[in-house]
């Protein structure tokens, strides 16, 4: 039986939690134990976010074991917003050790995109050790589309996934709420936001006391409610600004629900064809300049009247693209050494 060290235990509902827990699923369901000790006997080791436990991990290369680095983005809104100077300080930290384990441990190296690739490129250089780009995937089961034909509306209910809605990060909650109220001011249309993600109850009065636009906040909810919710929703809006992979587009998708975004990102190598609309951004987002909300609210505008055909193609696409057996499958090509 083959065996598979995964480091380190991520716990909690962010990304890098939700993947090792499908991941692990996906591995014991051909037969692959999973292990998080370094120490013991593996076929190969995955690191599928910093550590510090670089000297177990260093011993590990040192056996000759394959360690295999999964990596996201780099982490840049700190450098361009205040978000307080211990999140300055993790951030900067988590970049040091990654790039690292980049250059000095992985004897592989798995990019959740192109513009993932193509960033750490830019920022680190190139690595020597072979490489893969293997997008994140989703249970098509767990994460599936809604029995009913047509979603009932008025109102359109558009939809925002994000861990945290302040500190900072408050970027795609403005950008939210200008879609929303252009939607409703610009283009006559009946719109509600719903804003799932953490916020605090002091920005939340500071939020309403600026719009007119409804919005139901529903503030952190479990993970095994995301899919219902998704189910609920006309559109979701891919608010992140570059993104590496973002998962909540992918389970949008899955659940078929169209994604509207900014051109930023991975996001286009995941909205593909009618599964969604993509536009550029209008302005550098690098440095979180105020985007183009007109031609946003245009391309959503343009899915909300024609919901059902952009529904089934975002389950279309999710399910020929996006399952998490092609992606377990194509980490384990990589963990294991196969070949094609």
């Amino acid at each position: 039986m083959s065996k598979i060290c995964i480091v380190p235990k991520v716990d909690g509902i962010g990304g890098m939690a939700s993947f090792r827990l499908k991941f692990e699923q996906g591995l014991r369901a051909r037969g692959v134990d999973v292990t998080h000790d370094l120490s013991a006997d593996s076929d190969a080791a995955l690191v599928i976010a910093g550590t510090r436990n670089l000297l177990p991990l260093w011993k590990a290369r040192q056996r000759g074991q394959r360690i295999v680095q999964r990596l996201d983005g780099i982490n840049w809104v700190h450098r361009k917003r205040n978000t307080g100077l211990k999140h300055y300080l993790r951030a900067e930290y988590g970049n040091f050790i990654l790039s690292f384990i980049r250059r000095f441990i992985a004897t592989n190296i798995i990019y959740q995109s192109e513009f993932s690739k193509a960033w750490w490129e830019q920022k680190y250089g190139k690595t020597r050790v072979p490489f893969a780009v293997i997008h994140n995937g989703i249970d098509l089961n767990t994460y599936s589309v809604r029995q009913e034909s047509i979603l009932p509306y008025p109102p359109f209910r558009l939809l925002l996934v994000e861990g945290n809605l302040g500190g900072g990060y408050d970027m795609g909650l403005d950008n939210a709420i200008a879609l929303t109220e252009t939607l409703i001011e610009k283009h006559n249309l009946p719109v509600e936001l719903i804003a799932v993600g953490k916020i605090s109850e002091e920005h939340r009065q500071r939020v309403e006391t600026k719009t007119r636009a409804p919005i139901q906040w529903m503030g952190s909810v479990p993970r095994e409610r995301i899919p219902e919710i998704m189910r609920s929703a006309h559109l979701f809006f891919s608010a992140d600004l570059h993104p590496a992979c973002p998962n909540s587009v992918i389970e949008a998708l899955a659940c078929g629900l169209p994604v509207v975004g900014f051109d930023t990102g991975a996001v286009k190598e995941l909205v593909i064809g009618d599964s969604g609309k993509v536009v550029p951004y209008g302005s550098n987002s690098w440095n979180i300049e105020p985007p183009d909300i007109s031609a946003l609210a245009v391309a959503a505008k343009e899915i909300l009247q024609n919901q059902p055909h952009f529904s089934q193609a975002a389950r279309n696409h999710a399910e020929s693209a996006l399952g998490l057996d092609k992606m377990v499958e194509a980490y384990l090509k990589v963990l294991l050494g196969k070949k094609d």
